[in-house]
């Protein structure tokens, strides 16, 4: 879990090293500029690190599943070589998928106008500035993206399902409130990342205004990075004890 934790880390630090400093200078000087090539280099690097957490908080889902529901084959099967194993495959998946489409959009017409209503470079300001036919990228980012996001999603739900199942099975009630709570910051993160993902890019309102929008981008572009390490920190027994630790070197 714990290197699972720290992929997941470089996922939120890359999103934010990413996106977070032409934001301010965008928000400072009430308007900015970006050339084409940084623009879709900057939705890429976006793209990939959110497709790579998707994966990585699967991968996690089911590195709770073996420990709860085998916690006795736990070391046998969660080894590092296959923990490593997985991450790769998390980081060179999440590329191949967001590179399927993101050829096709840097070989559009964008004629103008060239000004992006919004934070950053994300998929749909891009695509509303081109001027040729985009079906074709609408097309892949369906065949594409949306099982990329649901395929993890059902995995998540499925593993959460025997997870929820095993933890009733457990007579003592210290020992299901133990079980849960190895796997609770997980869920949260799960439930905020999810939650933001879904309301920006899956049901949308129709009526939903620019603004709001900008501001729902800011959850899973700020927010969800900022609060990962704190909800893991918290829950975290031993980062707990050294807190209190420095707390009564403090006071002595």
């Amino acid at each position: 879990m714990y290197f699972f934790i720290s992929q997941l880390s470089i996922c939120d630090i890359l999103l934010t090293a990413n996106i977070i400093p032409k934001m301010l200078q965008v928000l400072l000087n009430n308007g900015g500029t970006i050339s084409f090539i940084d623009c879709i280099t900057q939705f890429y690097l976006f793209a990939v690190s959110d497709e790579a957490e998707y994966l990585l908080l699967t991968v996690m889902s089911y590195d709770r599943y073996v420990a709860i529901c085998n916690p006795l084959q736990y070391t046998s099967i969660m080894t590092n070589g296959y923990c490593v194993i997985l991450t790769i495959i998390c980081w060179m998946l999440g590329s191949c998928i967001v590179l399927t489409y993101i050829t096709s959009i840097a070989n559009l017409i964008f004629c103008g106008p060239n000004i992006i209503d919004h934070l950053f470079c994300d998929i749909v300001p891009i695509l509303e500035l081109a001027c040729s036919d985009t079906y074709i990228v609408h097309l892949e980012i369906f065949l594409v993206g949306i099982p990329a996001i649901f395929i993890p999603t059902i995995i998540i739900i499925v593993s959460y399902i025997g997870i929820v199942t095993t933890i009733l099975t457990i007579p003592s009630n210290n020992g299901r409130k133990k079980a849960f709570s190895t796997c609770s910051s997980h869920l949260i993160v799960i439930s905020i990342f999810y939650g933001s993902i879904f309301s920006v890019y899956i049901v949308p309102a129709k009526d939903q205004s620019s603004t709001i929008s900008k501001v729902l981008s800011l959850l899973f572009t700020v927010f969800t990075p900022l609060v990962n390490p704190i909800i893991y920190s918290l829950r975290n027994e031993e980062i707990k004890k050294v807190i209190r630790g420095r707390k009564m070197a403090r006071i002595h």
